[in-house]
């Protein structure tokens, strides 16, 4: 048995969950989340809690189990607090800007780049070279983050790049200049 699908997702007060022949929708304070499972897993909806049960102990209904009830946890802590990735830039000119709801990425090119947020996802900027991702959805602001770093990965010579806060970028050395 699962030890991740077993544990009942706990329904804070101010959440309100309907489930409807497994459309999954959570509403909450910061804004209203809804998913379509697997009809092949039950979906129980209790006082205060929801829990995920498989019919069987095939591979399928395994892996489909702890990772129902995942998503089902990160829907209702995103509509309770929010889901927010935190970027950095290094790099000697390298810098962010906001204007409007755009994101403006100066990072050694020879055009500014611009990126747009997707529906329900929100950028800041509280410093040049740092880049905040929010929103309700753990898996559109994972994506969202995933894509402004893929503008100017870090690279492993200078570090140069735009990276995850905390993340570490593994330095390798540069070439010796010997002659054979």
């Amino acid at each position: 048995m699962s030890r991740i699908g077993k544990k009942p997702v706990t329904i804070p007060a101010g959440v309100t969950v309907t489930v409807d022949d497994n459309l999954v929708t959570v509403k909450g304070p910061k804004g209203q989340l809804s998913r379509q499972f697997s009809k092949e897993l039950t979906i129980n909806q209790t006082e205060g809690e929801l829990t995920v049960e498989r019919p069987s102990d095939n591979k399928v209904h395994r892996a489909l189990h702890g990772t129902t009830r995942s998503v089902l946890a990160n829907m209702v802590e995103g509509v309770t607090n929010g889901y927010a990735k935190t970027l950095e830039m290094v790099g000697v000119g390298y810098r962010a800007a906001k204007s409007g709801n755009k994101l403006t990425l100066s990072v050694g090119k020879s055009h500014p780049v611009e990126i747009l947020p997707e529906e329900g996802i929100e950028f800041e900027v509280p410093a040049p070279t740092q880049i905040i991702v929010k929103g309700i959805n753990k898996e559109r602001v994972g994506q969202m983050a995933a894509e402004i770093r893929s503008v100017r990965l870090p690279e492993p010579y200078k570090g140069k790049g735009i990276r995850y806060q905390g993340e570490r970028v593994r330095r390798k050395e540069g070439k010796t200049g010997k002659k054979k």
